[in-house]
Formats: C-alpha cells, structure tokens, sequence
C-alpha cells in the first residue's frame, strides 16, 4: 500500500525536525541531564512537527540506547512506539475524546505503573478542544503528578487553554517554518525518491505551504501523481496549488509598465478563463512585485524570462505604490462576492501607477523652467534667512498663535463611581475581582499582539467589578485609543472568561485621573475634603482599596 510521503519522512529523530532547532536542542537536553518533567504544552501553527516532537521525546525518554539525547529507532520500544502499539505510550485525540469521563479514565488509569517502559507518556493532541469540565478533571493529574508518569499536550490555539493549566506545564512554541528550509527538504527528498525537479516548482510549493510542512508535502505528493516521466514541473506545481504561471504574470506586469489597460484586462481575462482563483492570482502578483524589488536590491534572480528583466525597468517609487494597490486591491477580493470586478478596477489602478510618476516628464518646458526658477529663489531665500537677517523685500510680521491645548480623555466617571461604590458595600468581593483579574493579566498581554499588546502593556488593573475592569494607563493617549478599539474590548472579554471566570468591559482611564477621582471619592464618602498640599498618609490597605479607609480601623500592636 502506498504510503503518503508526510507520514514517510515523519522526523524520527530531534537531528531530522526542520525548522524547530530551538525546541529540538532543549528536549535533547532534558533527556541527556534526566531532566524530564511531569507535563509539557507543544503549541504552534498547523504542520509544524507538534505530535512528531513528543513522540520523539517519548522514545528518547524510554529508549535503553539513546546517545546524546537522541532514541536508537532499533530497540523494540522505538519502533513499538513509532508504530503505535507501546501500551505505555498513549496517543489521544482531543477533538473526539474532550468530555470529562474520557479524561477522568485517563486520570485513574494513569496511577498504574508502566508495564514495559520507564515512563507512561499521554500525548493529548488538540487539547484546546476539551470542555471546562475535563479541563478541571486533568488540573487535578497535573496537580497532583504521578511518578514516572508524563503528560505532552498540543495545541494551534493557545489562547483557549486556561491559565491553570498553562502555569503547571512546561511550553514550547513551534514557529512556522522558513520557506528556505521547505526548500532544502522537499529537495532532499525528491533526490531521494529519484524524482527530477525544477527548483521554481519546489519553491512555488513551499510557499502555498505557508509555514506547514506537512502541507508541504501533501501539495508535493499531489503534484507527483500528476508527474510525467518522473519529473517535477513548473507547469505541475501552478495546477496544483492554483497558482498563476510566471509566463502569464510576466505579461501582465508588462502591459502595466506600458500602461496598456486593453491589453492587461484581457490577460486577466485570460487568467479567469484558466480556472486560476483571483485571490490567489493577487498573491502571486505581490509575489512578482516583491521578486522585481530583490532584483533590483542585488539579490538573487531566480526568474529566467526576458520579460521579467524588462519588467525591471520600474522604479523601486512605482513598485512600491503598486504593492499598496495591490494591497488593498487584495483586502476587497477577499471580501466581495464578485473577486473579477475588483480585480479588474486593480488592474487599472495598477496601469494609472507608472504614468502619475511619470508626470514630470510630460510639462510643457516653459512651466519646467517656471519651476525651476522659483526653486533657485526659494534657495536664495533660505540662504538670506539663515545668515540672521531678513529676507530681501519681506517684512517679517509678528504671528500669534492661540496655544493649542492637547486633547484630554474624557472619561466617564458614573461607571467609575458605581464600581467604587460597590467596592465600599462589598470590599470582599472587589478584592476577589482585582485579584481574579490581576492573576490572569500576564496571560491577557501575552494572548495579545501587535497594536493591542502595545496599548495594554503600558496599563495596570486598579478595580473591577462583574461589568467593568478599570485599567489605570500612564499615557492618556494610550487610554483614549484603548477605548476606541472595539475588537480589543472583545478579545479582552474573551481570554478573561477563560482565564478569570468572567468577562468585563475595558474601562480605560489616565493614572492621574485615576488618583484623582479615588482621592475625591474618597474624600465625599468621609464628608470631608483633603486639603491638596498635605500629603497623604501611607495607607495600610492595598494599592487600588484606600478608598475603603474610612471602613478600616488601625489598632497599634
């Protein structure tokens, strides 16, 4: 029976993982120092090597011949464990086995010593998709860890493991892998099936694969059954992944560069016409794009066609402004339900691009010598200016300006009002809150990225109730975009319900103005004011709760 090529050139050894040096050098090492935790998390994208990895670690763990951290694969539990059959290696899909009963089993069953080998190792694959419930159940496993008893989880979506979970296990984050090093394997394994290729065609496959080498070589095991005569194509590899050929490509560009809309609409046409998927025809444009820059950066020109090296005769100005078009030209075939529309309002938009740059060339010479003649004199004033004087026929006049205020966030301190008041009915209960919420932060700033990691890195949670977490923000600024971004406050809500237990809204708010309005409060609950050049006492309750002063009585001990 014929076996798929991912599952023959499945890495057997952490010297045979690809992309995956950092993890692979670590657990080469826990195994060599004897270093072998109770519970690890394998996270990252799809295809990266996640269950290949612990099913490494678990041969290296067990294996009575391993060298330098690395299992033999010729000892009986080597090869039982590759194949599947160790009783003691326990493989499970937590896509279908995600209830608690399943879990509890695993629990009970995971007290008996192993029979043949020297750890019992559980590989839970997809553990995201358990339930709360048998998340609770494997918490008390992981608590409570038996001897010689080993947990490997895996996941591609971090964010949906709770907290509790993530603070007991040992994590990994696989990273997508290089499209180089897609390279560097699929060419090592054609050479080894014997198979001629055309490098172009193992580069367009690595990258449809996205990062994935199990994609990767599903895409290459497609592409060889359509293979003729033993040998890989260019022309394979583009029907394959769907992919634009680099002929048609290098005609389009080229009636851009002329500005030929006709010409250019019609091999779009043309493209449509093959089957080829206008999403993945821009792709391959940005593609094309991003190769004419390299080129002309001095890097390597993997593109043979004669048309390409005229296509080089853009400017790295107009390369760029076409990137952009292509860009947002991208983002509307993506979303619209007629792709060929928006593509064709591209292609015009792309064919406008070198004849906007090219402007300057087409005025008339007595406007060219127009300009040029203000220049100099813009020169000569800025040379008189800078010598300290006053330029020649210009009267300097005094300007006044009105100072700009800067913008302040205005903040709406009902809602902040309403949470301090309930802090002082039930001062128990908002401390349970903050606590909740200051415990799960880590995990909040680390499940963000980007623009939203940013703005709440700079941020620190003061108070909270049920409805709202008030979040104290050294910038303003910070604190008044933090309040506009709708999907924040929605990611935000999100990863707390997960990680707290319960899913507040952001209230943003400047430090300053928070110590302001705390003092205020708390100054009206006592019915008094404090005056503002007498400073404060220290305060014996925690950072966020003196407002509750008036309800605390100190005794000296």
């Amino acid at each position: 029976m014929y076996q798929a090529l991912y599952r023959k050139y499945r890495s057997q050894t952490f010297e045979e993982m690809v992309g995956q040096e950092v993890v692979a050098t670590t657990l080469r090492q826990a195994i060599e120092q004897g270093k072998i935790s109770h519970a690890y998390l394998f996270s990252g994208p799809r295809g990266t090597g996640k269950t290949s990895a612990a099913k490494i670690f678990a041969k290296a763990m067990n294996c009575p011949n391993q060298v330098g951290g690395e299992p033999c694969n010729d000892c009986y539990i080597c090869r039982a464990i590759t194949e599947g059959s160790l009783e003691d290696v326990i493989e499970i899909d937590a896509a279908s086995n995600n209830g608690v009963d399943e879990i509890r089993d695993i629990r009970d069953k995971s007290t008996y010593a192993p029979s043949l080998a020297q750890y019992k190792v559980y590989i839970i694959d997809e553990v995201h998709m358990l339930s709360m419930g048998a998340f609770n159940a494997l918490l008390k496993t992981l608590e409570e860890p038996t001897e010689n008893v080993v947990f490997i989880l895996a996941t591609t979506e971090l964010h949906k493991i709770p907290a509790t979970i993530l603070s007991r296990v040992q994590r990994f984050e696989f990273k997508s892998i290089k499209v180089q090093d897609i390279e560097r394997h699929l060419s090592s394994i054609l050479d080894k099936e014997g198979v001629r290729y055309n490098p172009q065609a193992v580069s367009m496959i690595a990258r449809r694969a996205e990062g994935g080498m199990r994609d990767a070589l599903s895409i290459l095991d497609q592409a060889l059954s359509l293979t003729a005569e033993n040998q890989l194509t260019l022309e394979t590899a583009e029907e394959i992944t769907g992919s634009i050929s680099l002929r048609a490509l290098d005609d389009y560009v080229a009636f851009i560069r002329q500005g030929d809309v006709p010409q250019a609409l019609q091999q779009l046409q043309i493209i449509f016409d093959n089957g080829k998927s206008m999403h993945r025809f821009a792709t391959d444009l940005l593609y094309y794009l991003r190769d004419l820059l390299i080129v002309q950066t001095g890097g390597e020109n993997t593109h043979v066609s004669p048309v390409f090296e005229e296509n080089l005769a853009f400017s790295r100005e107009q390369i760029f402004a076409m990137i952009e078009r292509v860009t947002t030209g991208l983002q509307d075939i993506k979303s619209s339900p007629q792709p060929k529309i928006y593509a064709e309002m591209m292609t015009i938009r792309l064919a406008d691009a070198p004849e906007s740059s090219s402007i300057a060339s087409k005025l008339p010479p007595n406007l060219l010598a127009e300009i040029t003649q203000l220049k100099s004199q813009v020169a000569q004033l800025q040379e008189q200016l800078a010598q300290g004087g006053p330029a020649k026929g210009f009267e300097a006049k005094p300007v006044s300006r009105q100072p700009q205020q800067p913008k302040k966030y205005r903040l709406d301190t009902n809602r902040v009002h309403t949470i301090l008041q309930e802090a002082m009915e039930n001062p128990h209960q908002a401390r349970e809150n903050l606590t909740r919420l200051q415990n799960a932060w880590g995990e909040v700033i680390e499940s963000l990225s980007g623009a939203d990691k940013a703005l709440l890195s700079g941020s620190q949670p003061v108070a909270a109730n049920e409805n709202h977490a008030i979040l104290a923000f050294d910038s303003p600024f910070n604190a008044e975009q933090t309040m506009k971004r709708d999907n924040l406050n929605i990611l935000f809500g999100n990863i707390l319900s997960q990680a707290a237990g319960f899913s507040p809204q952001i209230l943003a708010i400047a430090q300053e103005d928070w110590v302001h309005i705390r003092a205020e409060f708390s100054a009206k609950a006592k019915g008094q004011k404090i005056p503002e050049s007498e400073p404060a006492e220290e305060s014996p309750l925690p950072e966020g709760f003196q407002f509750l002063a008036q309800q605390v009585t100190v005794i000296d001990d």
